[in-house]
């Protein structure tokens, strides 16, 4: 499969910035995940040949393709992103030294729900063990060029766990009702995009366990979307250490129109590698 980006997009800084990715031999990267309509579950592996994104699906579905492309911004029009970085030259210094970096987002906004119950109260790398793991265990697996990689249980195989090593009986109860939400479609990908943002962390709301903060992280990157609001601790600390002390945060994630997510994800990864 091919799709030509729309707008500068590089694959390689999307990779040293959010990887975690196999590398399958070829080059590029490879994931797996159910697919959304949750019916089955596929791989997809992408590289990129100048302004073509090209891959292969394994377990069909040209849903699965596209589900990919998502969680890579690669199904928005970036087409006017560059122009936000001639208005602003810091916002514009930061897309050429990087790529014209975009989010990268969870494989769906019940990978993104459940990763978060998951990790809550615990470090990030023992969070993303157990997803691994439960994966391996319970998800399906794909041989893509002798390597093996495994996709999150699918939502069916999640309620039928009763106990999930290394998780609380309270998180998999949390987990189950992640479950119910995405096969009722309350988590749907288009359906949280589509709708106003309030409407759409409220029904995110409605799941145990998940609080505002929890909710925002659902929406903005298990869905998606280009031009919502985030104030998070971290972007505003990049806001200050790219614009300056005392800078009017405000008044600056508005220039970013209307590309504010993808503008606040950049200083927020910035922000992050100059902490570390």
């Amino acid at each position: 499969m091919e799709t030509v980006s729309k707008g500068p997009y590089d694959l390689a800084a999307q990779s040293e910035f959010f990887g975690g990715w196999t590398r399958p031999a070829g080059g590029g990267i490879v994931m797996a995940f159910p697919v959304e309509g949750w019916t089955h579950s596929a791989a997809v592996t992408l590289r990129q040949e100048k302004d073509k994104i090209q891959g292969r699906v394994y377990g069909g579905a040209e849903a699965a393709w596209g589900q990919a492309l998502a969680v890579l911004s690669l199904d928005e029009d970036g087409t006017g992103y560059p122009a936000v970085g001639e208005r602003d030259p810091v916002i514009g210094k930061l897309q050429q030294e990087h790529g014209y970096l975009r989010p990268v987002l969870f494989h769906s906004p019940y990978e993104a729900a459940c990763a978060f119950i998951i990790g809550h109260r615990l470090r990030i790398e023992q969070g993303r063990a157990i997803r691994a793991r439960m994966a391996r265990d319970y998800g399906e697996s794909f041989d893509v060029n002798g390597t093996a990689v495994y996709a999150f249980p699918a939502p069916q195989r999640l309620l039928d766990l009763g106990e999930v090593p290394g998780i609380n009986d309270e998180k998999v109860t949390r987990l189950h009702g992640v479950a119910r939400a995405a096969l009722d479609g309350r988590l749907d990908r288009a359906r949280l995009r589509a709708a106003p943002l309030a409407e759409s962390l409220a029904t995110v709301r409605e799941l145990r366990g998940v609080g505002e903060f929890f909710a925002a992280a659902i929406v903005l990157r298990g869905a998606g979307r280009v031009d919502a609001v985030t104030s998070d601790e971290m972007t505003l600390a990049g806001i200050e250490r790219h614009y300056g002390p005392g800078a009017d945060a405000g008044a600056i994630i508005e220039g970013w129109r209307p590309y504010r997510m993808w503008c606040s994800v950049l200083i927020h990864a910035m922000e992050r590698r100059a902490r570390a």
